[in-house]
């Protein structure tokens, strides 16, 4: 018997989700929120989450992090809106197993479900086409690529619409880390205001 917990805030897409990958031998846990994953997370074994990283209430990328660090082993399937190489590189790099677009078929949600539930790692068909796109030759690369993890996390979180107060909070940091963190950014990416920082987020897509 295979434990699934799939984690989204709206309960419309987490039923999507049990019903398309739903088959013998496979029984689902869920949760809304952050601290609801993070609960059954240290109350139960699973053997992989499936994790929306959209999830409203704050940033997925730290709620991974959470995650692995309560069970190291636990693979984890991304699901997100962004088809991005650069923004799943990271992903992978935090430690999910797999990463799959919403806008996936649902022949390919079984698929990397699968894959990943049985040890394996899954890179969807959108990302794949992203990915032939990022190894073409270019004279330079972007300039997001020259952040450390944190400030791509806090890069995004700006872009969103959140304070420096609110990252802040978020991350458990003090309003001036991010406020340094926010001036490396800009000094690295060669910016001016915290505008021209928002504007290259959504025009690059590392956001929703």
């Amino acid at each position: 018997m295979k434990k699934i917990l799939v984690v989204d805030e709206h309960e419309v897409v987490r039923a999507g989700v049990m019903r398309i990958v739903e088959q013998p031998g496979i029984v689902f846990g869920e949760a809304s929120s952050a601290d609801e994953a993070l609960r059954l997370v240290r109350d139960e074994d699973w053997d992989l989450a499936v994790l929306d990283f959209s999830l409203g209430e704050g940033s997925g990328l730290e709620l991974l992090k959470e995650l692995k660090h309560i069970r190291p082993r636990l693979p984890v399937l991304a699901l997100s809106k962004h088809s991005d190489y650069e923004y799943a590189r990271r992903l992978f790099k935090a430690g999910v197993s797999g990463y799959i677009t919403e806008d996936s078929p649902r022949a390919e949600l079984v698929q990397a479900v699968n894959k990943v539930i049985e040890g394996g790692r899954y890179v969807s068909s959108a990302l794949a086409e992203s990915l032939v796109g990022y190894l073409e030759p270019r004279s330079e690369k972007p300039p997001h690529e020259a952040l450390s993890e944190r400030e791509y996390e806090v890069l995004t979180l700006i872009a969103s619409g959140k304070t420096i107060q609110d990252i802040a909070n978020l991350l458990s940091l003090s309003d001036k880390t991010i406020s340094t963190y926010r001036a490396r950014m800009l000094k690295k990416m060669r910016m001016k205001t915290t505008a021209d920082l928002i504007r290259y987020a959504i025009r690059n897509k590392l956001v929703d």
